[in-house]
């Protein structure tokens, strides 16, 4: 699954020893639960008593959110019947089971759901009827019968009815206004991680891996697309009814359907494989793009897996309504809108990347997740972290002038962001409550995940790395497996100790920072964990840390590799060094602080020496440790005087970055010298590139060149360039063609900065009338910068009262509160309409809303914060909220360390840029 702009400790050192084992399942309760269920905990036990057999019911699990094993299903046949105009649906299915132990009960998920009737039946006939009792906290039903069921294979069938919600989960319901204006309603599936049990009873964990026999019985007008090819098609009570070949044997979460309106493109194949892309209707011009990548990263994974496609077909459906990026259902994978559509003459270079790391990003998973799947949600990191990094290798191969592997250095620094704090989580991470499962779709999962990936990968190197994941999809296809199973294979291939190197990365939280230091002639090396915060000393494992180092020695370079696995070391050094980098090319997942001399020699030999990846290491990790307080505020200051005419837009993304953290926390009284600091550092290189792109210029320059004079517009205040975005807006509105698509997002957001009332109404109506997912999404976000009370609190209603779709409606108020003009009036709206949107938004909507909190960066807020929270008892799931406490408590402690300084330091620099003017 892709968020939307937006895993447990292993069990690979259980030993055989009965007494060593009991004493880890103790001491780690997840893998006691999943054991103790799978090999010792079936729900019944049976003992011979003379002739008979006594059924001894122990269906009572000691995890209440693991179903007990003594049953497992094989088979589901699934009989749906939606309809649409009464938001309902009712079912029929019939589960082939396996039971294994005696038992007079049967537990399996199910919520929201009626199940009117249960029965189960033997092959000789016998038929035995249950008695139903749903358990709601558990989302479980409880099937009691009379008769015992004996070992053996049974069938279970059970008739059920429900309703088609609008909370974006489970079997759901999606709106949308046609060309005439009409509403239209479609109904969509999102199981992952615990929902399919919304949209039929079943065994929904992911080791419970079935075939799935799908009927859908729909009005004759409509269209329906499920994870299989349709193999029949007839008319039965004026319906039609639509069945879907049999599955790949797979988890429950992955079962998907759509029905509605709905219209595909003609089938484009890779090798035997049709792939085609569905909309709503007058939306196909929007699909060619997401068509080419998708068809290009399909053949891609097919030659680097080695392993053909497992799906029989594959449909990508845009969906109006959808909480996440994307939902990777086998053959099937479902949608937002601005996932997968776009207009490719009117998009930007980062919509147009987006699209095609989502759509890479899916079909990944076609392999990693569905055709081999993790054990339990834990091991969430398996499937996403991996079709993280793959989605790189894709789109890298596609459109290697993107530099896609340099752009996720910005990715992997937010990700250091979340792993600096004290609250962090090991990447696998117990899971045990669903809310806990949902709350592993984090930038742990995937973005440190992929970043250790990758670190691995360039490591044992890369020709070896693809044979051992080639071997270890072959091993588990159409299984289970955890992260050791991986290791093993890419052991195995590599012929080095994966485990050894990996599992620190995996299993222990945080990340190292790398000392550097240079002292008689040599180079030493420490490691010591990073964090923002101060902490209590520990006695921590080490990290196995890949170093990669270049030396300057006169004219020429030399590199160094070592395997850093002690607390110190030290290497020689040739004589005549001249400059050192750590961390050349930016693999490793560590942080980097020069001691003495060295960042200075490095400036002193020019930043163009460095590669550019290298250029954003050496200011992601100076801010960082600024952050912390390992830097004085006023050298990282002094630093960004370097790089007023860089020209590599993911060195600009971590600068800008900075400034809006200081924008967050400075004083209203130190603003207007923040805005001349902004203008200084930024102006010079708007200077160079300018308006207008210029013949053979990159995508990635005219990107850079949005969102320079973007920030100009607003965090630096700069009228000059104010007047010309009015100017050059006028001019879009006239000629579209006339501007650079990459400078529109600009132009819009300068407005809103400075707009009044009938620039926020002329940007209602385009928000309402966008003809593009893009334009609408641009204009949507348009409406949180405006200033004004009146226009933010006419925003914030309209999150709530139907006007902005609830997917889309969570972020609008996570990002009010990030900003400074509107954040005290957007918390207030939270804490006072708190209820109704937990109830009206996405559950995973409402954990990003929350991520809203960090900009409310004043000790005031700060500690109104932590009283509401404490008060409601929220749970976010997880350690999300205590991450997004410590986050803020990291803003406001600088806030407080550096307040002297930075009003000092800025006061000083408003005075220089005066005098110069």
């Amino acid at each position: 699954m892709f968020r939307e702009n937006e895993r447990r400790p292993s069990r690979r050192d259980l030993l055989v020893s009965i007494v060593r084992c009991t004493r880890f399942l103790l001491s780690l309760p997840i893998a006691y639960t999943v054991l103790s269920s799978k090999f010792s905990g079936a729900t019944t036990t049976t003992r011979p008593q003379g002739d008979e057999m006594t059924v001894v019911d122990m269906s009572a699990s000691t995890d209440p959110y693991r179903l007990p094993r003594h049953v497992s299903p094989t088979r589901y046949e699934l009989r749906l019947e939606p309809d649409l105009a009464a938001a309902t649906f009712r079912g029929r299915e019939t589960i082939a089971v396996t039971v294994t132990q005696a038992t007079k009960t049967i537990l399996l998920n199910a919520v929201d759901l009626v199940i009117e009737s249960a029965e189960v039946e033997r092959q000789n006939g016998s038929v035995f009827e249950a008695s139903i009792e749903m358990e709601a906290q558990t989302q479980r039903a409880r099937l009691t019968f009379g008769e015992s069921i004996t070992p053996g294979e049974w069938q279970l069938r059970l008739s059920f009815h429900g309703q088609l919600n609008d909370k974006l989960r489970g079997f759901y319901r999606s709106t949308y206004k046609d060309e005439s204006g009409t509403t239209q309603t479609l109904a969509a599936t999102q199981f992952e991680a615990t929902d399919a049990r919304r949209a039929f009873p079943c065994w929904d964990e992911p080791d419970f891996k079935s075939v799935f026999a799908t009927t859908l019985v729909i009005d004759p007008q409509l269209a329906a697309v499920s994870n299989t090819a349709v193999i029949s098609e007839t008319i039965e009570n004026n319906k039609k009814v639509l069945r879907f070949t049999e599955t790949i044997k797979m988890s429950t979460y992955l079962v998907a359907f759509v029905v509605g309106r709905i219209e595909s493109t003609p089938p484009r194949y890779v090798g035997k494989t049709p792939l085609r892309l569905w909309t709503v209707p007058g939306k196909q011009p929007l699909t060619p793009f997401g068509h080419d990548i998708a068809v290009a990263s399909l053949a891609f994974f097919e030659d680097y897996y080695g392993v053909p496609y497992p799906g029989d077909k594959l449909d990508l459906l845009a969906i109006p309504d959808f909480a996440s990026g994307a939902m990777e259902n086998l053959g099937a994978i479902t949608f937002r809108e601005t996932a997968l559509l776009v207009d490719q003459r009117t998009g930007t270079h980062a919509e147009l990347e987006r699209i095609a790391d989502v759509v890479a990003h899916e079909n990944a998973h076609m392999w990693f997740g569905d055709l081999v799947t993790m054990s339990w949600w834990n091991g969430l990191w398996l499937n996403e972290a991996f079709a993280t990094f793959m989605e790189m290798l894709a789109v890298d191969a596609w459109k290697p002038e993107w530099k896609r592997w340099e752009s996720f250095a910005v990715a992997r620094a937010a990700a250091f962001s979340v792993d600096g704090l004290v609250s962090t989580r090991p990447i696998e991470y117990p899971v045990r409550a669903p809310k806990d499962a949902d709350a592993m779709f984090d930038i742990l999962t995937y973005e440190k995940g992929a970043s250790v990936l990758r670190m691995l990968e360039q490591h044992i190197g890369s020709t070896v790395f693809r044979d051992g994941v080639r071997q270890y999809l072959r091993t588990h296809a159409y299984g289970n497996a955890d992260t050791k199973d991986l290791w093993t294979s890419l052991g195995a291939v590599a012929r080095q100790p994966v485990p050894e190197l990996m599992d620190g990365w995996i299993f222990q939280p945080g990340f190292p920072l790398m000392t550097v230091d240079v002292r008689e002639n040599e180079l030493r090396l420490s490691q010591q964990r990073f964090t923002y915060l101060s902490r209590e000393s520990s006695t921590e494992k080490l990290w196995h840390i890949p170093v990669q180092i270049r030396l300057t020695v006169g004219g020429r370079t030399e590199h160094r590799k070592l395997l850093l696995k002690e607390r110190e070391t030290s290497i020689g050094l040739p004589a005549g060094v001249t400059s050192i980098f750590v961390n050349e090319g930016g693999h490793g997942f560590y942080r980097v602080r020069y001691q003495g001399m060295l960042l200075q020699q490095l400036l002193d030999q020019g930043l163009k020496r460095l590669a550019a990846i290298e250029r954003f290491i050496l200011v992601s990790d100076a801010w960082a440790t600024t952050v912390a307080g390992v830097v004085p505020l006023t050298e990282f200051l002094q630093l960004t005087t370097h790089f007023k005419n860089e020209q590599d837009k993911n060195v600009w993304a971590v600068l800008l970055e900075s400034f809006s953290f200081l924008n967050r926390i400075i004083t209203p009284e130190d603003r207007p010298a923040l805005e001349a600091f902004v203008r200084d550092r930024v102006t010079p290189a708007v200077q160079d590139l300018g308006w207008d792109p210029r013949q053979g210029e990159s995508d990635l320059i005219r990107q850079l060149r949005g969102d320079l004079l973007s920030t100009l517009g607003r965090l630096g205040n700069d009228p000059e360039i104010q007047q010309q975005a009015v100017e050059r807006y006028r001019q879009y509105l006239n000629d579209p063609a006339s501007v650079d698509v990459n400078v529109v997002p600009a132009l819009v957001a300068i407005l809103a900065h400075t707009g009044g009332e009938a620039r926020y109404n002329e940007f209602s109506e385009r928000y309402r009338t966008a003809p593009t997912p893009q334009e609408e999404r641009r204009y949507l976000f348009a409406l949180a910068a405006f200033h004004p009370k009146e226009l933010v609190g006419r925003t914030l209603a309209r999150t709530i009262n139907g006007e902005i779709r609830t997917q889309d409606a969570s972020f609008i108020v996570g990002s009010l509160m990030a900003n400074v003009y509107g954040r005290e009036q957007a918390w207030v709206f939270v804490k006072a309409n708190w209820d109704q949107m937990d109830k009206l938004f996405p559950k995973q909507g409402l954990r990003r809303m929350c991520g809203g909190i960090v900009g409310l960066a004043t000790p005031e807020l700060e500690k109104d914060v932590l009283q509401f929270f404490s008060s409601r008892k929220i749970d976010l799931g997880g350690k999300t909220l205590d991450q997004y406490l410590e986050q803020l408590r990291v803003a406001v402690s600088f806030r407080e360390r550096e307040r002297n300084t930075l009003h000092t330091t800025l006061s000083n620099a408003l005075k220089d840029f005066k005098l110069k003017g």
